[in-house]
């Protein structure tokens, strides 16, 4: 797609080319609050990439009023976009697993087909929102979990991966940065006044959340900075941002090439830990190359060889790539050494120094430490 990713020698670096996104927002009031995209769009501007956007975020709004709000479905289908942005009702997702597969996931499988069909390519992306500072106490009686910030966060985490795990979808894991932010410093308020609603800070760390899972790029050093954060702030929301987003892309199921590999002589074994992958092609550097998603591959000669992993998505619209380079060594005096090795004694069962003889169990001790069982019958 969009996303470019190169590794030498297992030292990962993440490449910031120019990088141009088209890309639709729908949420509701958690969304527009603070002009969350127009954030988005700022940060990537300060790193030379271009967020082109649209949203549709009325106040309030769920994932089955979206699924036939006239305005949704027209801006979906009104180009072809590189992400679709899908925010749900902040209480929704958290309440009761049987509750969240009636009320919520149906909808959330309307909005992911009008999405595929207006392109294929599209990758939509779930937003997992924050827990309410207190919990949800509107609802607390019904269901006990959410009484608790941590109780509705956990319940948000796990509905929004469903979603996300389910429709081979991407999630952008706001909740999870915020819950670090909380834990690292919770004078920090990231809450507005109603304690659901985003601060200028909250709003900040999602966006730099955005900009980490849309451009797979870390926000740490954006010059971008909204009036009344300042600048030792906005790093320390920047970086909790990049290390949520950047450290567990495949926790968030979030596409990207990777692979490790193990060496013995000149057999190489290749694991693929790529995420929201449907085909992947290997390069072995040597003219050979696979479509096997955990090869193994035996080399013909010593040397080095860059291995090239290309991973595609959405149908191959979308593809990222990553390459390490790996050094094959072929012994080549096996047979020398088998050869040249010389016999120092002869020893029977106890250990004693004895000489050939037959029908009984001797044991041949060589100058290069092998020791040889045999027993010569007559």
């Amino acid at each position: 797609m969009k996303k470019i990713f190169c590794i030498v020698a297992l030292t990962p670096i993440f490449v910031f080319s120019q990088q141009t996104k088209e890309v639709l927002f729908l949420g509701n009031s958690y969304t527009y609050v603070n002009d969350l995209p127009d954030m988005v769009k700022q940060i990537a501007i300060s790193f030379g990439d271009t967020l082109n956007y649209d949203q549709n975020t009325p106040g309030g709004a769920t994932l089955q009023m979206h699924s036939t709000n006239t305005q949704t479905l027209s801006k979906i289908s009104q180009q072809q976009w590189d992400n679709v942005i899908i925010q749900c009702q902040s209480q929704e997702p958290s309440f009761s697993p049987s509750q969240v597969s009636n009320d919520v996931f149906p909808y959330a499988q309307i909005l992911i087909d009008s999405i595929e069909s207006n392109n294929i390519c599209t990758e939509p992306i779930f937003f997992m929102t924050w827990g309410r500072k207190y919990g949800d106490q509107q609802n607390c009686q019904f269901y006990p979990p959410i009484c608790t910030y941590v109780g509705m966060q956990q319940r948000l985490r796990e509905s929004y991966l469903d979603m996300t795990f389910n429709h081979n979808a991407t999630c952008s894991p706001v909740g999870m940065s915020w819950k670090e932010s909380i834990a690292q410093d919770s004078t920090l308020n990231l809450y507005s006044s109603d304690d659901s609603h985003p601060s200028i800070y909250g709003s900040y760390l999602a966006a730099c959340t955005f900009y980490a899972t849309i451009f797979k790029n870390s926000p740490i050093g954006s010059t971008y900075m909204p009036i009344g954060i300042g600048h030792a702030t906005a790093v320390s929301l920047q970086t909790i941002a990049s290390n949520t987003v950047l450290d567990s892309l495949s926790n968030w199921n979030i596409f990207n090439a990777d692979f490790t590999f193990n060496v013995n002589n000149d057999t190489a074994t290749f694991n693929n830990l790529s995420s929201n992958f449907e085909s992947v092609l290997w390069d072995f550097g040597d003219g050979i190359t696979s479509i096997d998603e955990n090869p193994l591959h035996i080399y013909a000669n010593s040397g080095n060889y860059t291995v090239l992993l290309t991973a595609s998505t959405n149908s191959n619209c979308n593809q990222d790539t990553i390459t390490h380079t790996l050094t094959i060594n072929i012994p080549t005096n096996i047979n020398s050494v088998e050869e040249n090795k010389n016999l120092l004694r002869i020893t029977d069962v106890l250990g004693r120094k004895t000489s050939f003889k037959k029908n009984k169990i001797l044991f041949y001790l060589f100058d290069n430490g092998e020791v040889e069982q045999k027993i010569v019958a007559e």
